[in-house]
């Protein structure tokens, strides 16, 4: 529309679109457009000043953050098995509401006051429980905790029993007068997931082991040693246990959100109308308007 070019109409959903924390209200945000339903112009200035109020009443609400993941969703509703990256997401949009549902469950508000928000407050769900299970299992979104299974913890110990059994069997051929003078370096390192040692070139038949890489110049060989090449391969055995476990727990944590892909969608909708009502609401107050 004309005018509202003429009006710079753009930069106002802009400026507006930037107190949003989700992409879901950023595009409310940067698709409004004004109205001429008396009725809808009166309920969304109301959700406005309701939000206004409670600023004022209570300051900020906890942050809300997260991402609107589509693909998660139809995984779900399929019973399908989640990713890490969504079993965090949907675990993270469960906290929000309840911190949410705490932020408004003052006894000092007056939920008369704010009957718009009071049914939106009231709406969201929440489940502590799951969020409690993924927290504990999960770091981060390429990290499961050793604690999130017995097996898992198993596994792990036994891995690092064995990493450190094979660095101190590398530690002492290194340190050997025999053949600390074959090596390029004393050190260390991991070639195709099997501990190594650097070896000069020309001494790679001093050696007796496996050789997994060479260097761009040419003149370091790295061997695996045969003294480790047996412990190597059960770390290696003990990495694929550890896959399948892994793989076991994201299906078991999957598998929690199964009865509440309803309620999840419901959630997305409601976090992303109440970050675009109290983005409205701040940049009511930056206006004085």
């Amino acid at each position: 529309m004309e005018y509202l070019q003429k009006l710079e109409y753009n930069e106002i959903q802009k400026r507006l679109a930037a107190y949003c924390h989700v992409e879901l209200s950023k595009q409310y945000a940067l698709t409004l457009q004004p109205s001429t339903n008396t009725e809808e112009v009166k309920n969304l200035i109301s959700q406005t000043t309701e939000a206004v109020n409670l600023l004022y009443r209570c300051s900020l609400p906890p942050q809300i953050e997260f991402k609107d993941d589509k693909n998660g969703i139809s995984v779900l509703e399929k019973n399908g098995i989640l990713s890490i990256k969504s079993l965090l997401n949907f675990s993270k949009i469960f906290m929000i509401s309840n911190q949410l549902k705490i932020y408004f469950d003052k006894d000092y508000i007056d939920k008369t006051e704010y009957p718009i928000l009071s049914i939106m407050f009231s709406e969201l769900y929440t489940n502590l429980g799951i969020v409690e299970k993924v927290q504990k299992s999960i770091l981060d979104e390429y990290t499961i905790d050793d604690n999130a299974s017995k097996n898992l913890a198993i596994i792990r110990k036994k891995q690092r029993n064995m990493e450190q059994e094979i660095k101190q069997k590398l530690t002492n051929i290194i340190h050997s007068k025999n053949t600390a003078k074959y090596l390029q370096e004393s050190l260390i390192t991991i070639r195709n997931e099997r501990y190594v040692i650097p070896v000069k070139e020309e001494y790679r038949s001093q050696i007796k082991g496996f050789v997994h890489d060479i260097s761009s110049s040419g003149s370091t060989v790295f061997i695996e040693p045969i003294a480790v090449f047996e412990l190597n391969n059960e770390i290696a055995n003990l990495k694929i246990e550890e896959t399948i476990e892994i793989e076991n727990i994201v299906k078991e944590l999957s598998k929690l959100f199964f009865p509440y892909a309803e309620e999840l969608k419901r959630d997305i909708k409601l976090l992303a109308n109440l970050d675009f009502i109290f983005a409205k609401a701040l940049y009511a107050k930056e206006l004085r308007g």
